[in-house]
């Protein structure tokens, strides 16, 4: 059985791309999550910051091809969980940074290896727990940077690279 998980790693365009060139994920979906239930969220809504969204991905995957852990650990090496509320240029209560889930061993196991990733660092600011709320970005947001190569992204292009080759042993 596929599962899923929400990642929130700064502007969802490179997450995105990072994220999908793992394999044994399935699918990725840019969207909006965790903010004020009262409002459908969209892009002009989230930049505001009034109400609380973050960007994230949503990364379908299967576990027997690819563990969480690993998911994980691929999230960790593209964001700087020392910065709060911003990742590279960007800033904003929609740019921190975030694992949320929806289940309670994928909590387990998110709260586990956070635990172990904040012990690295003097400062950790990336957030965690449970979906609240999610709602799909719009169709212009969604594999952004396929349709844009030279798009901006805050994760260097060589990382992403790195992803792909480790991900599938080359």
């Amino acid at each position: 059985m596929n599962r899923e998980i929400y990642l929130a790693g700064g502007c969802f365009w490179g997450l995105q791309r990072a994220m999908s060139v793992l394999d044994g994920v399935l699918e990725t979906e840019c969207g909006y999550a965790n903010g004020d239930p009262h409002f459908i969220p969209d892009y002009m809504l989230v930049c505001s910051g009034r109400y609380g969204y973050r960007e994230v991905v949503r990364v379908e995957y299967d576990p027997d091809r690819i563990p969480l852990e690993r998911i994980l650990w691929a999230f960790f090496f593209v964001i700087d969980p020392t910065q709060e509320r911003r990742q590279g240029n960007d800033r904003g209560i929609q740019y921190q940074t975030g694992v949320y889930w929806t289940d309670d061993d994928t909590a387990r196991r998110v709260s586990a290896f956070m635990g172990e990733e904040a012990g690295r660092h003097p400062e950790f600011h990336t957030e965690s727990g449970p979906l609240t709320q999610y709602s799909p970005a719009e169709a212009y947001h969604q594999g952004y940077l396929d349709s844009n190569p030279g798009g901006y992204c805050h994760i260097p292009s060589a990382k992403i690279d790195a992803l792909y080759r480790l991900s599938h042993g080359l």
